[in-house]
């Protein structure tokens, strides 16, 4: 299910804004006009708030709290409010489950101040505005935007072409953007099909898949920081989806000499797991150093969207699943296997596998297309 924040908006009781499951969350609606406002329903998922805001502002930027609550108790809730703004927003400091925030409908009732209509002069939008990070300030972002059918910038991403196998026997054939496109709904969806309308050639004979991968390879490239991409993965056995990053001298030392860091890997035979893992000389492949998670209650990754993230430094490097940090390697840890090759810039890329020696290959429970929603990805380092 596609839970982007416009899902709150649009007038349907069976589709919904969901978020990651860490605190602090908001949605903002744009109503348009300047507004004055008098009442606010919410209309809750199971998954609702507890301790909450509702906020005006005329410029996005400065906020005036309308309502205050930390005894939310989901449902729908009915919020008698004064105040006006073109803004309005949901600001959400503590869930009231161990999920997300989950809201079928955001609903604002009043009067526009320049068109005496309910709500606003214009059909109301609802955007997501990033939770705050703090210690961090952002170098580099792609929030995917743009219309329905858009490529992705070429400005930040190139594609990777190829049906070579990519060192893993792969059985997709990565095409250049045609299976990767904008949704017009802020995001970017990677797309496995088993299709080959071209006749691409795969080390194996015929491709059978296509699929895509991006790369910032010469476009972006940094050195230690936060990545975080909020990502809803497809499912399946044979998908390998993955965001990672490979160090920018790869085409002079080699792999695995240049340094990868995996920030999240999921393979569909293990549809509640997620992999962390670095690989450099000594410790690659199936020796790669790494840790896993698993989501509780038998959840599956692929049923909601997830914040993925890393942080790096010089000495060691995090990695984290909707804030939770589950896996740490540090320096020290590194050098018992080989040598430390994160010192250096690397570039960030996104792709959906099919097939290939760690995730086995699709069998008759596999189907397709299978889509991978990517809602934004952002770098930061320290202030």
């Amino acid at each position: 299910m596609d839970c982007n924040a416009s899902k709150a908006v649009d007038g349907k009781a069976d589709t919904r804004w969901s978020t990651a499951f860490v605190d602090p969350q908001w949605i903002q609606i744009d109503l348009g006009d300047g507004a004055v406002i008098h009442r606010v329903v919410l209309n809750w998922e199971a998954a609702y708030g507890k301790a909450y805001q509702l906020q005006t502002s005329n410029d996005a930027t400065t906020w005036t709290t309308l309502y205050s609550t930390a005894q939310g108790a989901g449902g729908t809730e009915t919020l008698t409010v004064s105040g006006s703004g073109r803004y309005i927003r949901l600001y959400g400091t503590q869930r009231g489950t161990p999920y997300g925030y989950s809201l079928f409908e955001f609903q604002v009732y009043g009067t526009s101040s320049t068109s005496g209509n309910p709500g606003g002069g214009n059909t109301p939008t609802a955007i997501v505005t990033p939770p705050p990070t703090s210690g961090w300030n952002m170098i580099w972002n792609d929030e995917f935007n743009s219309a329905s059918g858009t490529a992705p910038d070429a400005n930040k991403w190139s594609p990777a072409v190829g049906g070579g196998g990519w060192g893993n026997q792969e059985l997709e054939y990565y095409t250049n953007n045609n299976n990767a496109k904008q949704d017009g709904s802020g995001n970017l969806v990677i797309e496995a099909r088993k299709e080959n309308s071209a006749n691409y050639q795969c080390w194996y004979g015929t491709c059978q898949y296509t699929s895509a991968r991006l790369i910032t390879q010469h476009k972006f490239e940094f050195t230690h920081g936060r990545v975080e991409a909020r990502i809803k993965i497809p499912y399946g056995q044979g998908i390998w989806p993955s965001i990672w990053m490979m160090g920018n001298d790869i085409d002079t030392a080699g792999w695995p000499n240049n340094g990868e860091i995996d920030i999240f890997e999921n393979i569909g035979r293990e549809p509640g797991m997620v992999h962390g893992t670095v690989h450099g000389p000594g410790y690659s492949g199936a020796n790669g150093i790494g840790g896993a998670y698993t989501l509780p209650g038998g959840a599956r990754v692929a049923d909601d969207y997830h914040l993925f993230a890393v942080e790096w430094t010089t000495n060691q490097i995090d990695f984290f699943l909707d804030g939770t940090k589950y896996f740490t390697v540090t320096r020290a840890t590194v050098e018992q296997h080989g040598k430390w090759v994160y010192d250096h810039p690397f570039y960030l890329l996104l792709n959906v596998a099919v097939g290939g020696t760690w995730p086995g290959n699709p069998d008759g429970s596999s189907t397709y297309p299978q889509k991978m929603s990517v809602d934004y990805v952002r770098v930061y380092q320290p202030q």
